[in-house]
């Protein structure tokens, strides 16, 4: 099969079209023909830190965390899928190939009204999100949500899926075409960080839940506009790691500070928030409330391109490579 490789840590042009063999299945997975895969940032720091996430690693030199696609062949104790299936899946790793591997208890049918190639786009974030937002952050309805980078992948489902279980949502972008394309989303308040400090404009909304990707200087002013006994949650830190906060923030209104990254949780984690999700959340794309934003697409053979795109920070919503 067809697949693209990290070649060695480096830019978007590590990136290389090979072939490969097509994965065996153990006895708990399903094999996809991949019709579509998301492109996350996790791809792109994979991509530009080999030797940590590629030392004694074969699979991890293909990238791409969710696909999706029909299952072709099925492990000898699958029980809940079956040949034919249309998919989307969370994986480890793999993505990036015109077949790959997976656990069957990771995989879930694609959202009526949903095309198969707009179902690559659901696994990662709608999973990041319960994760993250709903299961760390313990989100309620009527609470308020804050995402940071209101236009990402995580964004744009982050804020969809929180309106539609009733929350009150604010978010935070980098340019006026991106704030316009949140506020015809109806998707809360939006503000141009560029443009406006997001701690003094939010000061007094007491804001529940924070879900950040930014890390250095926005944790203590993310701490210091929370609700008391709120929740600041962390899935990155794309400004920086390392951050300097005052505790008596954190005690003085009782709040909790988080995080996770979900690429390394269990094959068991990760099965109990497939069924939450298809549970909870894909009811709300068979009503149409919650849909997959989708900016480009690429052929599997362009992911450099993809790559470019993705660090540019240009796109509003999901990026994705097809095998088309």
């Amino acid at each position: 099969m067809k697949a693209i490789h990290i070649t060695k840590s480096g830019g978007p042009e590590v990136l290389k079209l090979q072939e490969t063999e097509k994965p065996k299945l153990d006895q708990n997975q399903v094999l996809i023909k991949v019709k579509a895969a998301g492109v996350n940032r996790s791809d792109v720091i994979t991509r530009k830190n080999m030797n940590t996430y590629g030392k004694g690693s074969t699979e991890i030199m293909i990238p791409g965390l969710e696909v999706s696609g029909e299952i072709i062949e099925i492990g000898d104790k699958v029980t809940d899928k079956k040949i034919g299936d249309k998919v989307c899946a969370l994986i480890a790793s793999g993505g990036y190939a015109e077949y790959v591997a997976v656990e069957s208890s990771h995989c879930l049918p694609v959202p009526e009204g949903i095309s198969l190639t707009e179902a690559a786009a659901i696994p990662e974030t709608v999973f990041t999100v319960w994760f993250n937002v709903f299961h760390l952050g313990k989100l309620q309805p009527n609470e308020k949500l804050l995402i940071h980078g209101g236009t990402s992948g995580i964004g744009t489902m982050g804020l969809q899926m929180a309106k539609a279980l009733g929350s009150k949502t604010y978010t935070t972008a980098g340019s006026d075409k991106k704030i316009d394309f949140l506020k015809k989303m109806n998707l809360g308040t939006a503000i141009n960080y560029k443009k406006e400090a997001f701690e003094e404009v939010y000061k007094d909304e007491k804001i529940d839940v924070i879900l950040d990707m930014v890390g250095g200087d926005y944790t203590q002013k993310n701490l210091e506009i929370l609700n008391k006994k709120g929740r600041l949650v962390y899935i990155n830190g794309m400004k920086s790691m390392d951050v300097n906060i005052n505790l008596r923030t954190i005690m003085s209104k009782n709040l909790t500070l988080t995080g996770s990254f979900l690429k390394p949780q269990s094959a068991a984690v990760k099965t109990q928030i497939a069924k939450d999700v298809e549970k909870n959340i894909w009811p709300l794309f068979q009503s149409k409330k919650i849909h997959p934003i989708i900016y480009k697409t690429f052929p599997l053979e362009q992911a450099a391109e993809a790559h470019k795109l993705m660090e540019s920070s240009d796109h509003i919503g999901k990026i994705l490579l097809t095998m088309d």
